[in-house]
């Protein structure tokens, strides 16, 4: 993103008259343009020959086109009375597999308690593999199974972060009606491990959050991006995610930018790039090793992993119209996660 605006000058335009276009002093103005433009282009007390004058970033003419930030920069989350439907597309590459899962789901926005936001998320659609509906007894199941989890109650904190599942209770409760559904079209001694392996999550909370917290959607739609950015609209990261699976997920740190301004489609722009920040090595991830295997006075990080995230958030009510987040994490081969999401009109 650019660190400046430019204002073509034109006759008989001064300091003066352009500073108070963009509510600046002319002084201010003079400091900042002096900063970027080419010494032969500097301002001392008039203009002289000078073709365009650099501003600030949030000088701009028409005040609608800043970005509505809170004390300290901070992108403020307020998603009360929220109802968005969305498409998703989650890619996942390993080796030399590549699968695509496709789907719609709704993201209902309940109450606010205690500091946390509550969210209802439910799928509206059926699930694609590779543009094709699902129709192997494997993926069926996993499919009709996990229809246990929907709708399904969360929460986020004040930075639209996913915290935690709140209606664990329900999905006991939602079972025995799923397991009926699944045995009048299934059966066989798959179906009974299946079902087996279920109801071992469903009997452990924890390994049920675990579970959860691995769904790529919702860790990319509440992955925490309202945050407090610093004079130049930028904020450090140090974020996990599951783009493998280990109870300690790699964790990235992810230098992330906001616009200011919004674009010519009203849109709200922030978009990251970061680098694995881990102190476990690749074996270490190979093996499933939560923590490094090996202790080191000067440790020194794996950062052989990638990190890039791209949001786009409606510019009225700064909720997330379509996003894109890439994960990557070098094994003894390369795994790759992306995830694209975008409201359905």
């Amino acid at each position: 993103m650019q660190k400046f605006n430019k204002h073509n000058i034109q006759p008989g335009e001064t300091v003066k008259s352009i500073a108070n276009l963009y509510d600046l002093t002319e002084e201010s103005l003079k400091f900042f343009h002096n900063n970027y433009c080419k010494v032969e282009d500097n301002i001392l007390i008039h203009l002289t020959k000078q073709k365009e004058l650099f501003l600030p970033r949030t000088a701009v003419a028409d005040k609608k086109k800043l970005v509505k930030l809170g004390h300290g920069n901070k992108l403020v989350f307020q998603p009360e009375n929220s109802f968005l439907e969305y498409g998703v597309l989650i890619t996942i590459e390993n080796n030399e597999k590549k699968n695509e899962i496709k789907y719609n789901t709704s993201v209902r926005w309940v109450k606010c308690e205690n500091g946390f936001h509550f969210f209802e998320i439910d799928r509206i659609s059926n699930l694609f593999l590779n543009d094709e509906e699902v129709n192997e007894i494997a993926d069926l199941l996993a499919y009709k199974t996990s229809q246990v989890l929907y709708p399904m109650q969360i929460s986020v904190d004040q930075q639209g972060k996913f915290s935690n599942v709140e209606n664990t209770d329900v999905f006991k409760e939602r079972w025995n009606d799923i397991k009926d559904e699944v045995y009048k079209e299934f059966e066989g001694e798959i179906v009974d491990e299946y079902c087996q392996k279920i109801e071992k999550v469903l009997d452990e909370p924890n390994s049920l959050f675990i579970f959860i917290k691995n769904d790529y959607f919702i860790r990319t739609l509440f992955f925490g991006i309202y945050q407090k950015f610093n004079q130049d609209y930028l904020t450090e990261m140090t974020e996990t995610f599951p783009v493998i699976n280990n109870a300690i997920e790699p964790r990235f740190k992810i230098e992330v930018e906001i616009d200011p301004l919004k674009d010519d489609y009203d849109l709200i722009n922030i978009s990251g790039n970061g680098k694995l920040y881990d102190e476990r090595s690749r074996y270490d991830f190979i093996n499933g090793a939560p923590f490094s295997l090996i202790i080191e006075e000067n440790t020194v990080m794996n950062d052989d992993g990638n990190f890039r995230l791209q949001y786009f958030l409606n510019g009225e009510t700064q909720l997330s119209e379509s996003l894109y987040l890439e994960c990557d994490i070098n094994l003894e081969r390369r795994k790759k996660i992306s995830v694209v999401v975008a409201v359905i009109d």
